[in-house]
This record gives C-alpha cells, sequence and structure tokens, in this order.
C-alpha cells in the first residue's frame, strides 16, 4: 500500500497520507516516498501543492513513528535522517506547498507543518511539538522553523509544555495562515492554490527561494555550532532518552531522571 497518495487535480498536486492505521505516523519509508512525490511533481512542473491527511482526519499526522527511532548513541534526527531530507525537500520545491490541516498534528508532524509554505486549518486542528516528552533533542534546524514561523516567544512555550495548541490559539500564533470551517476548508485551499498557480511560475519559484535564503541567513560562529551539537548528544545519549523511548513501547509515563 503506497503511504502517501499522489495525485493532480486541475493542475494542482495533491499529496494525501494514507496510513490512518498508524496515524499517519512519519516512518522511514513515508518520508521516502514524499521526497520520490515532489521529485515526480518538480518534473512534471507542478506550481503547486495540497500537502493532507484523509479527508475529516481525527489525526492529520502523529509525527516520528517512535518505533523507528535509533537507540541511545545515535542522533536521531540527523542531518541525512529521511525526516529531514523530506522536509528539505518541502523547502526546496520550487513551487509552494500548502498544509491543509484537519485533525491533530504532534510532534515532528508540527515540524512538517510549519515547514510548508502556507497552512490552512479547520476548527478540528491542533498543533503539539513534544520531544520534551520524550527526552528527545530536537535539532537546531527544527527548533529556527518553529522560531521563523511564531517567533522565539511561542516557540519556547510549545516545546517547554508540549501542551497542544488549538485552532484559534494557532491561527493567532501564526501557524495557519487562515481557519476556515471543516465544510469549506477543501474548496477554500483548493482556490487558494489555484490563486497562486494563475501568477508566473518562475516569479513565485524565485520569491519563494529568496524566502528560505533569508529565513536561514543566521550567522554562527563554529564554537557555537559545536556547542550545540555537544548539548544534543548530552541528551541523546543520556538515561531519560532511553527511559523515553521505553515508555513508548511500554506504553507508560516515563521516569524521567535529568540525566
Amino acid at each position: 500500500m503506497d503511504l502517501i497518495i499522489k495525485e493532480i487535480k486541475d493542475g494542482i498536486g495533491v499529496l494525501t497520507l494514507n496510513n490512518p492505521k498508524k496515524r499517519n505516523a512519519l516512518s522511514l519509508e513515508l518520508c521516502d516516498e514524499i521526497v520520490a512525490a515532489l521529485e515526480d511533481f518538480k518534473s512534471k512542473k507542478v506550481p503547486v501543492i495540497i500537502f493532507r491527511a484523509e479527508k475529516n482526519a481525527r489525526v492529520w499526522s502523529a509525527g516520528h513513528d517512535i518505533t523507528q527511532l535509533p537507540k541511545v548513541h545515535h542522533d536521531p534526527l540527523a542531518y541525512d535522517s529521511p525526516m529531514e531530507v523530506a522536509f528539505r525537500a518541502i523547502q526546496s520545491y520550487p513551487g509552494p506547498v500548502i498544509a491543509m490541516i484537519q485533525g491533530s498534528v504532534w510532534g515532528g508532524a508540527t515540524d512538517l507543518a510549519v515547514t510548508c509554505d502556507l497552512a490552512i486549518g479547520d476548527e478540528t486542528s491542533t498543533f503539539a511539538i513534544t520531544p520534551v516528552k520524550m527526552g528527545l533533542p530536537y535539532n537546531a534546524s527544527g527548533i529556527m522553523h518553529f522560531i521563523n514561523r511564531v517567533g522565539s516567544n511561542i516557540a519556547r512555550e510549545m516545546f517547554f509544555t508540549a501542551e497542544p495548541v488549538k485552532a484559534e490559539r494557532a491561527y493567532h500564533f501564526g501557524i495557519l495562515n487562515h481557519l476556515v470551517s471543516s465544510r469549506e476548508i477543501e474548496t477554500f485551499t483548493f482556490e487558494l492554490a489555484k490563486n497562486i498557480a494563475a501568477n508566473s511560475p518562475l516569479a513565485v519559484s524565485v520569491v519563494k527561494e529568496q524566502f528560505r535564503i533569508l529565513s536561514e541567513a543566521h550567522p554562527i560562529s563554529p564554537e557555537s555550532f559545536e556547542r550545540i551539537q555537544a548539548l544534543r548528544r548530552k541528551v541523546y545519549n543520556s538515561g531519560d532518552y532511553e527511559e523515553g523511548i521505553k515508555a513508548f513501547t511500554e506504553k507508560r509515563k516515563p521516569e524521567f531522571k535529568g540525566r
């Protein structure tokens, strides 16, 4: 079974998450399919893409497939991990990628949503970034996605609490560009995509790339980069990270020791 359904409707590319049994978790295989689908749409010069789950989904995506996280002493969010590769494929796609969100969004899937160029949600949409519940050290690029989208203060609150942000608050934070009723979200999102597709694809592509370059224009010294890497190693080599994964597989609340 394809984990991503890929189709073109009225010239708009549509990618639908298609693994409801695992709550559309971002498994290694699903992330690989995202990259392949984006490459196919790119070769066909599809100007705009809508990224969605099935209609009226209760869970848009549960985030990273925890069962596939590497064990202690390995970076769970390395630069070449499939999820990170998929995020960069969305960022580098020459046309806008619009997240159409119904249902709850968890962990790395919230990162995916804010990595998309635009996000449209309905009243059922919620967003939680949850690495601290797993003892997992989130990476610097992922944190920057949130800072660029919602600002440092809100990003801190989301990461520190790991609590879901409901739809209306997500709209005010800037996670969502538009908050639309579930009855209208499909029509609204496709009309927005068609409006964008009617413009010069070359101009839109160049503007998107400029936004990407400018959003990443944060100089950092080699010493600071090495310190970030050392801080993250401290977490993924820790007992807390090991306990977080173990507690998840045993379906119980983790007992973190802070070491």
